[in-house]
């Protein structure tokens, strides 16, 4: 089985394991596993992927839950759900309608086992309180040139145990300068969270604008997201730390494929 498994969480503390890009495992105290966008490729042609190898065989993280960002390959992948839905039945999927959808045409998910969420809802699942807000605003921003969407991109403050973490999914690039965008988040008051970022692929925030992002919210720790994935759209997390100012956030790099406890 997983490691993640076989860890015991003490009691206001929970485990974030980090696979790779946007790919994470939460669990808390009580033993229950929340994933969130598992994306985990068997098939990896070497001049797309950085690791021959995807850094989880589903069937051996026995998973509670699923959240899904949005429906994009990286983030809402029907063989890795397939995998688990085949080895943990009672699992349920959560995400925006355009995932649920992709879960119910592309595999053999029991319809009763999803659930639909939009942003400014919550949805309680065992111990988790998950809120969902926007990643990106579903106009876009006419403003800065950056055109609507394909699809619902959302993010997610999960609340476990007395920690609070934010899952940025794939935010607007100009995330940072829009309160109603960075409002929401800030006043759920996550104390950690995973950004995508990119230095130069202008979809995210550029490192400067996540660390305006990580500011705007109030975060107490901030993690380098979307990554060590794929080779033409890998950074060094070493320049993103680089660009937060002394006294807060605090960056955090997860080594790929590894767990912290919070805090």
């Amino acid at each position: 089985m997983h490691p993640l498994t076989a860890l015991s969480v003490p009691p206001g503390h929970v485990a974030v394991h980090w696979f790779e890009q946007s790919c994470y495992a939460v669990k808390d105290a009580a033993g229950t596993v929340l994933q969130v966008d598992p994306y985990f490729p068997h098939q990896r042609a070497p001049e797309r992927f950085i690791h021959a190898q995807p850094p989880l065989d589903e069937a051996t993280l026995p998973t509670d839950f699923v959240l899904l960002t949005h429906n994009h390959g990286d983030h809402t992948w029907p063989e890795s759900i397939s995998r688990i839905w085949a080895t943990f039945p009672a699992c349920r999927f959560v995400g925006p309608q355009e995932s649920i959808d992709k879960i119910l045409a592309d595999t053999e998910v029991d319809p009763s086992h999803t659930q639909v969420i939009q942003a400014g809802e919550l949805v309680e699942l065992a111990g988790y309180t998950v809120y969902a807000v926007y990643a990106k605003p579903p106009g876009g921003d006419p403003g800065a040139g950056i055109k609507a969407p394909d699809v619902t991109h959302l993010g997610y403050v999960v609340a476990v145990d007395g920690v609070r973490l934010y899952f940025s999914g794939d935010p607007i690039h100009s995330f940072a300068d829009h309160p109603e965008l960075t409002q929401p988040v800030a006043e759920l008051e996550p104390q950690i969270g995973f950004l995508t970022t990119h230095p130069n692929e202008g979809e995210f925030p550029f490192f400067t604008g996540s660390v305006k992002m990580a500011q705007a919210i109030g975060l107490t720790h901030a993690v380098p997201a979307h990554r060590a994935c794929f080779v033409k759209r890998d950074y060094d997390p070493n320049e993103w730390v680089a660009q937060f100012p002394a006294g807060g956030p605090e960056p955090l790099i997860i080594p790929r494929n590894s767990h912290i406890i919070y805090p």
